[in-house]
């Protein structure tokens, strides 16, 4: 009876055993998947909050000096990097003057690209702006198959065609349509596209220069932000912001210093919750997820700022969107093949 009774508490061990196994993967996975939802959300909020909050700063406010609320919001990214990486709850590689010669050239194009953006954003609305952005992929598809061979399927050149109608047909249904913001974009497209791809270039030999024999997301905005800043400054000059600076009366309003604080928290905090997006679900995720929330970014930029639309023009706006999703879609079907 006791050989018995034995074998039947073994088996209820046995039992429970397995079920605190299934209990303990459940958890995990359960685990997983709200961190991959959480990671997703902020990841949203934070890119579609950071395009929001520079429109209300350049046309709710109608502040002047685009380059300085560059340099004002690069410095409070390098301010917190800096922190939290004295702090040791980042890594971030030392600064050295190889590198820094290096990476100049980076750096040149990636300011050109966030003055030219803000640039932009103040004359055009933000779901115009959204789809024009596409034209950014166009231009560094042709680049790629020039500089680095690569050739993309039929199915990348169908949505990348598609991109451009809906740019074209976009800007002539544009009610409110204005020739500088347009050109702006365009130089912005251009811009984005040079970084991109002398990005591909200068990463190996970056690498190479650094005590890790890598690069993170965290070293990447130091290095750029802090590079930013003295030629931030000297093109402050150059564009005169200065006057306009000394004269304006928002800087003496407590909310407008609140509202550009933000922005600057949120343009980190876009680079911290990318990488752990990305980290919790993959590139294929990371790419679908980019282009679908361009869709709500756009909706609230036409209801918040108010902006005149036609059915033409939002058909367009729909259409240039779709083609964003369509080109993530392809992209991702040409890399598994």
């Amino acid at each position: 009876m006791k050989h018995f009774e034995n074998g039947e508490s073994d088996l209820e061990e046995g039992k429970t055993g397995k079920d605190r196994d299934k209990a303990l993967r459940n958890n995990r996975v359960f685990r997983l998947h709200n961190q991959a939802l959480l990671s997703g959300l902020a990841y949203c909020i934070s890119s579609c909050s950071m395009i929001l909050v520079n429109k209300l700063v350049l046309s709710s406010y109608d502040f002047n000096a685009g380059i300085s609320l560059m340099v004002y919001q690069n410095f409070i990214s390098v301010s917190i990097v800096t922190i939290l990486s004295f702090m040791g709850i980042i890594s971030t590689e030392p600064l050295t003057w190889r590198l820094v010669k290096v990476w100049l050239p980076v750096n040149v194009i990636f300011v050109g690209m966030l003055i030219t953006s803000i640039f932009s954003l103040k004359y055009i609305n933000v779901a115009m702006v959204t789809v024009l952005k596409n034209v950014t992929n166009v231009i560094t598809a042709v680049g790629e198959m020039y500089l680095f061979g690569k050739h993309h399927d039929n199915r990348v050149w169908a949505a990348l065609f598609l991109m451009i109608i809906s740019a074209i047909t976009g800007g002539l249904t544009d009610l409110s349509f204005h020739a500088v913001g347009y050109t702006w974009q365009i130089i912005n497209c251009f811009l984005t596209a040079s970084y991109s791809l002398t990005l591909r270039r200068v990463m190996d030999t970056a690498k190479q220069l650094t005590k890790s024999g890598n690069l993170n997301e965290f070293s990447m905005v130091l290095l750029n932000n802090t590079l930013s800043l003295p030629l931030g400054i000297f093109l402050v000059f150059v564009f005169n912001e200065i006057d306009y600076l000394s004269r304006t009366p928002l800087l003496r309003l407590p909310m407008f210093w609140l509202v550009i604080t933000f922005s600057g928290v949120l343009g980190l905090g876009i680079s911290f919750t990318s990488m752990w997006f990305l980290h919790q679900t993959g590139a294929t995720t990371y790419s679908l997820v980019g282009s679908l929330n361009k869709i709500p970014l756009s909706i609230a930029g036409i209801f918040l700022f108010k902006v005149p639309t036609s059915v033409e023009n939002s058909a367009s706006i729909f259409f240039g969107l779709l083609a964003g999703v369509f080109f993530a879609r392809a992209k991702i079907r040409e890399r598994s093949s």
